[in-house]
């Protein structure tokens, strides 16, 4: 273990890209870590996405608890971990008796540095410095490629949603065109951030369509896809529920659809056969009008509690119907909770078998005397 120890504390610094651990030893404690050097309030920490099922736990940890989690890792779960840093890589493998073999390639003429905890440039998708023309026109960066202080979150939110879209990638068919449309896309920050990331930067041949209810949204949008020359990506006024712009879909995005209007985006998808789906939920009201019970109603008298329960049972039935749909789902953390409470993102990606569960879900759904709209939709 010396030899990880030193490895690590030569890898865990400023220079660092990520870290991966995989290869585990029992699936149900733990399916993959990834870890990657994050600002926080202009300190430097390193944030933990643990994956165990179809849940994604976080933490931040300083760089001497990330050394000291990632050596309790590889000693307990994990036989293999990936450590790659502007300095180098380093690979771990764990054999079944526990011997360690750790090779290490370094970049040449780099010298590897002690950890530091000084602040560091954050590597993002769409890096700071390099002008956007859309990023511009929206109001993210200055020309010369300079994020405004005011729209420093919205950046972070851009980069992070793009991280989404990166994983989901294998998904997309590169010998063809790829149709996705994104339901109540507002101001189409993030429209605009995956047309240019899918179309110009990894080369995927597209068409974006962006739906919403506001005219003068949509007029504005169409108006600068034009001057962009972004010529697969229109937008157009009109609601979830009734749109029939296409008969076959690839990926659907709602981002901040309200209540039940993410219900009817999320069937549209399922009925299209959408091999991926992304969708940030909002203001999910209606299970908190409807849900009642003798057990929680203690809990339920308080308003605020009930209102954050209903949300959570919400997406966690949304979730469950999507499994039964034939799609293996997650349920992430899109941004810091300090930027915002609606911060879960479902990612779901149509694969496998359906799940049986519905005798499951009529039992919670009874428990809880709803009567959800996907559920009336789907089942």
């Amino acid at each position: 273990m010396s030899e990880l120890k030193e490895t690590l504390s030569r890898l865990i610094n400023s220079e660092l890209y990520h870290v991966i651990l995989s290869n585990p030893r029992d699936k149900e404690k733990g399916l993959k870590v990834k870890i990657r050097p994050v600002l926080l309030k202009d300190q430097l920490v390193y944030q933990l996405e643990e994956q165990v099922g179809k849940q994604a736990f976080h933490k931040n940890l300083s760089a001497e608890e990330c050394c000291q989690y990632i050596s309790q890792l590889l000693e307990e779960q994990y036989r293999q971990a990936e450590i790659s840093s502007a300095q180098g890589q380093a690979h771990v493998l764990v054999s079944k008796k526990g011997a360690m073999t750790i090779k290490v390639k370094k970049v040449p003429g780099a010298k590897i540095q002690a950890p530091v905890s000084h602040n560091r440039k954050k590597n993002y998708i769409l890096e700071e410095g390099i002008p956007v023309p859309f990023l511009e026109d929206l109001g993210v960066m200055t020309a010369d490629g300079k994020v405004v202080r005011t729209r420093y979150d919205k950046f972070r939110q851009i980069n992070r949603f793009l991280e989404f879209i990166e994983d989901i990638l294998p998904k997309l068919d590169k010998t063809r065109e790829n149709t996705i449309i994104d339901f109540g896309c507002g101001k189409s920050y993030l429209t605009f951030a995956m047309y240019y990331y899918l179309h110009v930067l990894k080369g995927y041949a597209i068409r974006i369509i962006g739906l919403d209810l506001k005219m003068d949204v949509i007029e504005h949008c169409n108006a600068l896809s034009e001057k962009f020359g972004f010529d697969h990506l229109k937008f157009y006024h009109g609601d979830i529920a009734d749109f029939e712009g296409v008969d076959q879909v690839d990926m659907v995005v709602t981002l901040h659809a309200c209540d039940t209007a993410t219900d009817y985006a999320l069937a549209k998808a399922v009925n299209w056969g959408a091999k991926v789906i992304l969708s940030v939920p909002c203001c999910q009201h209606e299970l908190n009008k409807q849900i009642s019970s003798d057990i929680q109603g203690n809990i339920f008298q308080y308003g605020l509690l009930k209102e954050r329960m209903a949300a959570l049972y919400t997406d966690g039935i949304r979730a469950e119907i999507l499994e039964n749909q034939g799609y293996r789902t997650q349920i992430l953390e899109f941004i810091d909770m300090e930027h915002t409470p609606k911060n879960i993102l479902i990612r779901a990606i149509k694969q496998g078998k359906p799940k049986d569960n519905k005798a499951e879900l009529d039992q919670l759904i009874g428990f809880l005397h709803a009567d959800p709209t996907l559920y009336k939709l789907l089942m």
